[in-house]
């Protein structure tokens, strides 16, 4: 489609709203109803990335002069201001997304993005999340520094929690004291557009550098591997597609940039002959609640069972396959959505999977797919375990059936990485032997490991890690959630050595004003508190 530039939502380059320089336009889909909403945006060529490149660079050295104090403030008071635009952003949201008003995003994830913006201005102020550690014997002191222009790739699912313009990874490298160039994610395009104005309210009333923050829409793939490889760039954070982030990844890699990627995962739940025998039922409706949530499209969807043959998970599966079957089909979040997802059931029953029921389309008039439960046997996973995990991502689910404990661990050391993996068993105890040989063989296969607790929710914790081996993730040492920890992908570790002391940064300084940092000094944590 091509489209009058003055027809289109313009880009946010160097502090100002402007006509994108583009020869094509997009537009996003109201998957409740199947059809295309109204606005148009454009499809950055170039010439819009370089502009925004350099933009950022000066940016970047602007920031790295001011105090940490008036960037925590900057994020605070973008908090407040989605917090005061609410309704708007929510009506943006829904009919973008198809996700829920309420509860979902009023009173989920709306709150929850402005709260990790808020944790990311505390992380900010006090410094901490630098890890400054001062060895006065060899007279060197060493902290994280700011790394530079950050691109941001948000996802689909999400369009507050991790939108490139408000989300984790935009707190997280903003609050590390790197600029941001946001890349909306096409399902969202106008939610996008709105965050990034209060944003830039938020730049100007803070006095923050006009470029701290920016936005394009979507770029060809071509140019979307020459931003991530640009010398001017710092870092990349990306949530997407396994294709599309290899893709960026092999740009990024070639030219020696950092880029931090959450791709695809299935989640694996284990569930023992004990925890069924002593709360079968119960099981049924908590799987059935987690897998069916937000029609499933969440990254820590539960999209793999694995358990042992028996009496009781014939049970179990029949329960959660009448429960499948009974439950209204939720809204994808997109046309391609549906199309991927029916392509991934295809997939697995093309593999050998028992489609147990769904499979296909729900209704007419909405993006949907019918509550989908295919099972296979454990010899067969283990036969062809990368094929059958294919993720399925929406509401679709694999019960994968051993026929012993034994089977069932050669299936999980078949595991490919994944953000999460639980266990549930006997609460008795009586299963902890096969349990330690369940545990062994899973742990190293996720970046979260849980006990009798479904997956799907993700706590803004300083513990938690939203991460994992690949394809999980691209680097199984960072987290995408949870501050300060997810910080440290956006920074530089420096050392000061015999460096004098009015040249050091002022966290290493013998009497830092940042009164509230905790620095390591000889071996010893002094200062604030943790």
């Amino acid at each position: 489609m091509t489209i009058a530039a003055t027809d289109l939502r313009p880009v946010l380059i160097a502090g100002s709203w402007r006509d994108a320089s583009s020869n094509s336009t997009f537009q996003a889909t109201d998957p409740n109803r199947n059809e295309t909403l109204t606005p148009t945006f454009p499809v950055s060529d170039w010439q819009d990335c370089d502009a925004a490149l350099d933009a950022a660079a000066e940016a970047a050295v602007e920031l790295r002069r001011l105090p940490a104090t008036k960037i925590a403030a900057f994020l605070e008071l973008y908090a407040d201001k989605i917090e005061a635009a609410k309704d708007a952003l929510v009506e943006s949201a829904f009919a973008e997304t198809g996700l829920a008003r309420s509860p979902r995003l009023a009173d989920v994830e709306l709150p929850r993005t402005s709260n990790q913006l808020r944790a990311a201005a505390a992380a900010c102020r006090s410094g901490n999340w630098a890890l400054p550690t001062i060895d006065t014997q060899a007279g060197i002191r060493s902290c994280y520094r700011p790394l530079g222009p950050v691109c941001i790739f948000g996802p689909n699912n999400f369009p507050f929690a991790f939108n490139s313009v408000s989300g984790g990874d935009f707190a997280a490298a903003i609050a590390a004291g790197n600029p941001v160039i946001g890349k909306a994610n096409s399902s969202h395009p106008e939610t996008t557009r709105l965050l990034a104005e209060l944003a830039q309210e938020a730049v100007n009333e803070s006095g923050l550098p006009a470029a701290t923050v920016q936005l394009i829409y979507r770029t060809s793939h071509a140019d979307g591997e020459r931003l991530v490889a640009d010398p001017r760039v710092g870092a990349t954070g990306y949530t997407g597609s396994r294709g599309a982030g290899l893709a960026l990844k092999s740009a990024a890699d070639q030219a020696g940039k950092p880029i931090y990627l959450e791709l695809s995962s299935v989640n694996p739940v284990v569930v023992t002959p004990g925890a069924l025998a002593q709360r079968g039922e119960k099981m049924v409706d908590e799987f059935v609640g987690s897998a069916l949530m937000g029609a499933g499209q969440f990254c820590t969807n539960p999209g793999i069972v694995m358990l042992v043959a028996g009496s009781e998970t014939d049970e179990f599966i029949d329960g959660v396959k009448a429960r499948f079957a009974s439950a209204a089909a939720g809204t994808l979040l997109s046309p391609a959505v549906a199309r991927s997802l029916t392509q991934s059931v295809q997939t697995l029953t093309g593999l050998g999977a028992e489609l147990l029921t769904g499979g296909g389309e729900s209704e007419s008039g909405r993006c949907a797919v019918a509550n989908t439960l295919m099972r296979v046997d454990g010899a067969a996973f283990v036969k062809d375990p990368e094929g059958f995990q294919t993720e399925a991502f929406g509401n679709a689910s694999l019960m994968v059936v051993a026929d012993s404990v034994e089977q069932l661990c050669q299936a999980i050391d078949q595991l490919e990485g994944n953000l999460t993996g639980c266990i549930y068993s006997s609460e008795s105890g009586s299963e902890e032997a096969d349990v330690e040989r369940i545990t062994f063989v899973l742990e190293p296969k996720v970046g979260r490991l849980l006990n009798d607790k479904m997956p799907t929710g993700v706590a803004v914790s300083p513990a938690m890690n939203h991460g994992g081996p690949y394809p999980a993730t691209g680097h199984p040492g960072f987290t995408a959630v949870g501050i300060p920890a997810s910080m440290l992908r956006f920074g530089k570790l420096t050392s000061f050595d015999n460096v004098r002391p009015p040249r050091l940064p002022c966290l290493l300084k013998d009497e830092s004003p940042m009164e509230e940092t905790m620095r390591l000094i000889d071996g010893q944590w002094r200062g604030g508190s943790v």
